[in-house]
């Protein structure tokens, strides 16, 4: 209803995760914090018409006194917790052999179907950088080549569903790709270059992209309808208001 904001913020000393409670009406006065459910949260987003959400918990520590630097790739574990109310009510992880697949960015459908997109840690090429999940239900992860996922280079900066949620799409700025799942099948089904690209959202019959090179693109299945370049440099990520 649009009455508290949440935030992910890190308890740098304890190593968790945490989700900040900001109370609208007295000016973003913080009211509360949960515990995320894992370490190294990132993305946040609400299951519709629920009081639920969902946390991509990246599973990776970093600490203030250490810059950017990764202090646990060896252990993390990442994971989707689902939050109401400082409790957390699920919670699922990867398979071992992906522990090092920091989950990092989510798209929800209409009826609350997740999308996540993942950036890999590990040595070689994963295995794969995008999953779906429905509550009560395993981890899907979805399927590509060993060479689309090398064109990746083990970086998702953004994922969304289709509007009528066939469809999951998620763009590459390290490999400048695009790549679409089909949601039924769990396989890619096309691919698109762009190089820079990151941004990307839902439109009507097809996605808007935005690139590091100032590229603002409207796209379909059969390649880019029209797109433009303006004096900017679009950051990560897109969203339709």
């Amino acid at each position: 209803d649009g009455s508290h904001l949440y935030t992910t913020e890190n308890d740098y000393e304890t190593g968790r995760g945490r989700i900040g409670v900001w109370d609208v009406a007295t000016g973003y006065t913080r009211i509360d914090e949960w515990g995320s459910g894992g370490i190294g949260p990132h993305d946040i987003k609400r299951l519709p018409n629920t009081d639920v959400l969902v946390v991509a918990n990246g599973g990776i520590d970093t600490h203030p006194d250490s810059g950017r630097t990764k202090l646990n790739i060896p252990t993390m574990k990442p994971n989707l917790s689902y939050v109401r109310n400082d409790a957390v009510i699920e919670a699922v992880e990867l398979p071992p052999r992906m522990h090092k697949n920091s989950i990092r960015h989510l798209a929800i459908s209409k009826d609350g179907h997740v999308a996540f997109g993942m950036q890999w840690q590990g040595d070689g090429v994963p295995p794969s950088l995008v999953g779906q999940h429905r509550r009560g239900e395993d981890v899907v992860l979805m399927q590509a080549t060993p060479n689309q996922m090398r064109d990746m280079q083990g970086y998702v900066g953004s994922i969304t569903f289709t509007d009528d949620a066939s469809e999951i799409a998620v763009t590459s700025p390290r490999g400048g790709k695009v790549q679409y799942f089909d949601v039924r099948t769990g396989v890619i089904s096309h691919t698109q270059t762009l190089p820079d690209v990151c941004g990307i959202a839902a439109a009507s019959e097809g996605f808007m992209l935005t690139s590091g090179t100032g590229v603002l693109s409207f796209l379909t299945e059969s390649g880019p309808e029209r797109s433009l370049r303006v004096p900017v440099n679009w950051d990560n990520h897109l969203i339709p208001v």
